[in-house]
């Protein structure tokens, strides 16, 4: 009953959230790959590309192993997790009233087969003061999050309107994902009642 139906590449804690939110039961088996940009390489191939190799890094058996990866994109620049206290407070003064697109892609392999979607969303930054974007950085939330904000914290605040689903941003667009994993065969109904039921008890 409660054998994973998925491998998730990812220790992300909210990609795994936003799974147990559609009903989907999952092992986490991180793929470890070097995140990096090739030279002339696009935002959303490049994005596209870390979710696929994530998914075959960590496929077994048959069982279909899930990849994703999220990039925030500023005027063509590409922003991703900082790396320090400056790269954060910089990223996120960039986007102070500016609006930037989040681009998510989403991969699954079967070790047969393999099949890809990318999702994207438009996010409008209001003006916050330095003192506000430095008690952020103090949350900790920033820190391993693309763009140094979270959507589903408290980086709320500073989001005044959202073209999209905000699961994409958050780093899983569930409507894309739910579509891939009925295409792979997974019975995306078959736990949702009990886990609906165990989050209301919680």
């Amino acid at each position: 009953m409660n054998e994973p139906q998925i491998t998730l590449a990812s220790a992300s804690p909210r990609r795994a959230a936003l799974l147990r939110q559609i009903g989907i039961r999952f092992e986490i088996k991180p793929s470890n790959i070097l995140e990096r940009q090739l030279s002339h390489e696009s935002p959303d191939t490049y994005v596209q590309r870390l979710a696929r190799e994530k998914a075959v890094a960590v496929q077994h058996d048959c069982l279909p192993a899930l990849g994703a990866d999220t990039i925030v994109v500023l005027n063509g620049q590409i922003l991703e997790k900082p790396n320090d206290q400056d790269d954060a407070l910089k990223m996120l003064h960039l986007m102070q009233g500016e609006r930037h697109s989040v681009l998510t892609g989403v991969c699954i392999s079967d070790g047969k087969t393999e099949r890809s979607v990318l999702a994207t969303a438009e996010v409008q930054f209001r003006k916050a003061t330095s003192t506000e974007l430095s008690k952020y950085w103090e949350s900790d939330e920033p820190v391993d999050k693309a763009g140094a904000y979270g959507i589903q914290g408290l980086g709320a605040i500073f989001i005044t309107g959202i073209c999209g689903q905000p699961s994409t941003v958050a780093g899983l667009p569930l409507v894309e994902t739910n579509q891939l994993l009925c295409d792979f065969g997974v019975d995306v109904w078959r736990h949702r009642k009990a886990m609906l039921q165990e989050s209301l008890q919680v």
